[in-house]
């Protein structure tokens, strides 16, 4: 659990105040983090709307091969810039309560990738010949959940 103690000690030690007062940490870890998203979002809008049925052409192993490691990629990138520009304003995320939606989607977001996974992998052949309703089900549910914890992502300078 994050409490206000521990966020304001992150805020003002050396790794908060360098993103803070730099001229260039927090920009250039913003477009990283963007940079994240963007890799994130791509890759699992195309696989997740593949997934679903549309595309078919294209084989679904072959299409599942060139975008996960892009959508891996992506969220280790937005993990690890996200944690510094979590230490930039510690304090006044944790009084947005759009940051805590945030943090569960992408949690329930990893969790629904980690269980599709488990479900599903070796089978992806035979996905277009009898795609399980519980697997469309998750691909709707990961579509759902990336574009909110971006969309949330980028609300969160407005409110």
């Amino acid at each position: 659990m994050i409490t206000a103690q521990w966020a304001a000690w992150l805020e003002h030690s050396p790794l908060g105040e360098w993103m803070r007062t730099s001229g260039s940490a927090y920009p250039i870890v913003n477009l990283i983090h963007l940079a994240g998203l963007v890799l994130l979002l791509g890759a699992m809008l195309l696989l997740d709307l593949r997934l679903l049925g549309l595309a078919r052409k294209f084989p679904l192993p072959d299409v599942s091969a060139l975008l996960t490691p892009l959508a891996a990629g992506g969220l280790a990138l937005l993990l690890a810039s996200g944690a510094l520009l979590f230490a930039a304003d510690a304090g006044p995320l944790l009084d947005n309560p759009l940051f805590f939606i945030k943090l569960a989607c992408i949690a329930l977001g990893i969790a629904n990738a980690l269980l599709f996974r488990k479900l599903w992998s070796g089978r992806p052949e035979a996905w277009d010949l009898a795609a399980p309703a519980l697997g469309r089900v998750q691909a709707a549910a990961s579509l759902a959940l990336w574009i909110a914890a971006g969309t949330l992502g980028r609300l969160l300078a407005y409110f």
